[in-house]
């Protein structure tokens, strides 16, 4: 009896790592939801719930995480002590934790976690929801809506991106990456 019980409790342990890993092909929309179903249902949620694309919603996740559920900045060290990281994102989304904490108060994620993928994706559609609202950024504009997830709502009204040419660059590679998503996903059979 113990035994089954190790091996049933190994088999979901591998099982939930296997989940978190991100998908072995993240540049094709389509392979990643052949993928992890999950994900598909997941996204298509989140468009139905905010009304973001899922194509748009992807290409920020991608650009933020490369679908890694336990992404974060990096640590800084002086010499060999670590002095912490540059912000508090986390996750797949890497939402920040202030900006976390409204979305759970908003959108009623009581136990929302920022490494699962269905809440990640539900956190990036809210948000661009409110960028919608806020900043009058159309659903379809990739590159203005990662713009504003970067800057924050106040920082993209004050225009602190275009002081930020790497930043700009990356906006139009989020830009490309939802237009090439979209395409792949207009082709696919799910």
């Amino acid at each position: 009896m113990k035994r089954l019980f190790s091996v049933i409790v190994v088999a979901l342990l591998l099982t939930g790592c296997a989940s978190k890993a991100p998908p072995s092909y993240p540049e094709n929309l389509c392979k990643i939801f052949k993928e992890k179903p999950t994900w598909h249902k997941a996204a298509k949620a989140s468009r139905k719930r905010w009304g973001t694309p899922v194509q748009v919603m992807m290409a920020i996740m991608y650009q933020e995480s490369s679908y890694r559920s336990d992404a974060r900045p990096p640590q800084s060290y002086f010499l060999f002590l670590p002095m912490g990281r540059a912000s508090t994102a986390y996750g797949y989304a890497q939402a920040l934790d202030g900006t976390w904490d409204m979305y759970l108060d908003d959108a009623g994620g009581t136990f929302a976690s920022r490494d699962d993928f269905e809440d990640a994706i539900d956190f990036i559609g809210w948000y661009t929801h409110k960028t919608r609202q806020k900043n009058k950024v159309s659903r379809w504009r990739a590159d203005h809506l990662y713009l504003s997830y970067h800057e924050g709502w106040g920082g993209y009204t004050r225009g602190t991106y275009r002081k930020k040419k790497w930043l700009m660059n990356t906006s139009k590679r989020v830009n490309q990456r939802a237009s090439e998503y979209g395409e792949q996903l207009r082709r696919c059979s799910l």
